[in-house]
């Protein structure tokens, strides 16, 4: 049964629209479930919250535009950024919830500006950390379809701990220079589904991650699939990590567009975060004006003690489960035009070696008239620009069928590196002649 908010008093003229939603919610609450029909038109509102066997469907041409007032958001027990802690409710929240489903070609508008410039300029006058603008904890059967969301105050759609997950032919539209508007960021779920989406924000686009080392508890994010979306701006096109203590596994991503994402695939972590990220497959990508097509960082230096020795020193420390790990990463089928900085630039820890990793059919061409750009953020790495693929503390990795255009240097340098088997690479169009590998203390490797 359809439960529309205008037959419980709301008015499409700017005014409050709160209590007439929540009287249309407890109805379809009663009745054991129901559709939150939004009428066309634009309606002002608080935080929605959402319950077992509800859709919040938006007709054409539907606002829902939520204010940006903190004495209108409650506070919930839930994630932020990888730890548990009071936080504002998001836009459109539930927890402990089933078979739930935002659909319609309407509007979610979080109305983010005035967030963004509390974030930047008055953070002192947030008492709570911003809104989400879609999240759901402890949720099974979320289904996000044809909708578009846009001015997130923070993350955009942000399932945590929760199963089943489809985000289907989904637009999300953040300014670029927004400040933390990650698109979809699945948190320690299982079975998510993300296909058809557009995706233009201020952080990362597709951001999967299952927690550090201090949430309540560690649980996987695993059995992804990512396909046929755009991505444009933000920090990274699809990035796993740094938030993943509870491991990140079965992660499969392929026919995708990236463009100006900064970094294309990216991988990042530390020592103290422990967990694992394996079994990832990437494929049939094409990526525009990136820095870098391919990140792989176990030195990542944001967040808690990321400024520490810990973290940054080279030398090796004993392994424990405070140590994380990459492994069982493919890569095959991409194009990468315009490349900023390197073709790939991959870093593992001084006492547990990336590996088991392939890069097969990789077409990689550096641009002429790009600044100087840091590849990873990590302590002691200086601006680049032209470089081939920089290897350093890894094992057991393949190159099969790679071009790389306009670089200078060498196409691949290995440092610490071992077992790299290497064939049919090409180097085109160079300035001068250019080693195509070079090898510093590295052993075990051939060419073919």
């Amino acid at each position: 049964m359809a439960y529309s908010i205008e037959a419980y008093g709301a008015k499409a003229d700017g005014s409050n629209a709160s209590a007439a939603i929540d009287r249309a919610i407890d109805a379809a609450r009663q009745a054991g479930g129901g559709t939150i029909l939004i009428p066309s038109g634009t309606y002002f509102t608080g935080p929605i919250r959402l319950y077992s066997n509800m859709t919040l469907h938006l007709s054409p041409g539907a606002v829902l535009k939520f204010s940006t007032k903190q004495e209108d958001y409650a506070t919930v027990q839930s994630r932020w950024e990888g730890v548990s802690r009071k936080v504002y409710m998001s836009c459109v929240y539930g927890e402990n919830v089933e078979n739930v489903t935002i659909s319609g070609t309407g509007i979610l508008d979080g109305n983010g500006a005035d967030w963004w410039d509390l974030f930047r300029n008055r953070s002192e006058e947030l008492q709570f950390p911003r809104p989400k603008l879609i999240s759901f904890e402890n949720t099974s059967r979320l289904t996000i379809k044809d909708i578009m969301v846009k001015n997130s105050p923070s993350w955009t759609i942000n399932p945590i701990r929760s199963s089943n997950i489809t985000v289907d032919n989904v637009s999300i539209l953040n300014p670029a220079d927004s400040p933390n508007t990650d698109g979809i960021d699945p948190e320690s779920c299982t079975n998510v589904r993300i296909s058809n989406c557009n995706i233009d924000v201020g952080d990362d686009c597709i951001a999967i991650k299952s927690g550090t080392e201090d949430a309540d508890e560690k649980i996987a994010c695993e059995n992804i699939t990512i396909t046929n979306c755009t991505m444009s701006h933000g920090h990274g096109g699809v990035v796993l990590g740094s938030e993943m203590s509870g491991d990140i596994r079965n992660v499969v991503i392929n026919n995708c567009v990236f463009k100006e994402t900064d970094r294309g695939i990216r991988l990042k972590s530390r020592r103290g975060r422990g967990g694992t990220i394996e079994d990832i497959r990437v494929s049939n990508i094409v990526m525009e004006s990136v820095l870098s097509p391919f990140i792989l960082n176990l030195y990542y230096f944001c967040g808690p003690r990321g400024k520490e020795k810990y973290v940054w020193d080279k030398q090796p420390y004993p392994i424990t489960e405070e140590t994380p790990r990459f492994r069982r990463i493919h890569f095959a089928n991409i194009t990468a035009r315009n490349v900023r900085a390197s073709a790939g630039f991959l870093y593992g820890l001084a006492e547990q070696y990336l590996s088991e990793i392939t890069f097969e059919n990789i077409d990689i061409s550096l641009t002429d008239d790009a600044e100087p750009g840091v590849p990873a953020m990590m302590t002691g790495i200086e601006p680049i620009t032209h470089q081939g693929f920089f290897l350093g503390n890894v094992r057991d990795v393949s190159f099969r069928n790679i071009s790389i255009e306009n670089h200078k240097g060498p196409a691949i340098y290995m440092e610490n590196c071992y077992d790299i088997a290497i064939g049919r690479i090409l180097s085109k169009n160079t300035k001068k002649a250019e080693e195509l590998v070079v090898s510093i203390k590295s052993e075990g490797n051939e060419d073919d």
